[in-house]
């Protein structure tokens, strides 16, 4: 049964020709894009370095 599903479900896939090799961007731009946001995560994180030892 779980082949059958495989099967069909394959067969859909092949006949859609949606989303297959399309990316949105180039590959490179999602590079930067993930490097943008952990930098901007890294930042946030070093601007609160010290909050606990305020009092």
């Amino acid at each position: 049964m779980l082949n059958a599903l495989v099967t069909a479900a394959a067969e859909t896939a092949e006949e859609s020709h949606g989303w297959e090799g399309h990316l949105p961007m180039a590959p490179i731009a999602f590079g930067i894009v993930a490097m943008c946001i952990l930098l901007g995560m890294l930042l946030v994180t070093w601007g609160f370095r010290s909050v606990g030892n305020r009092h």
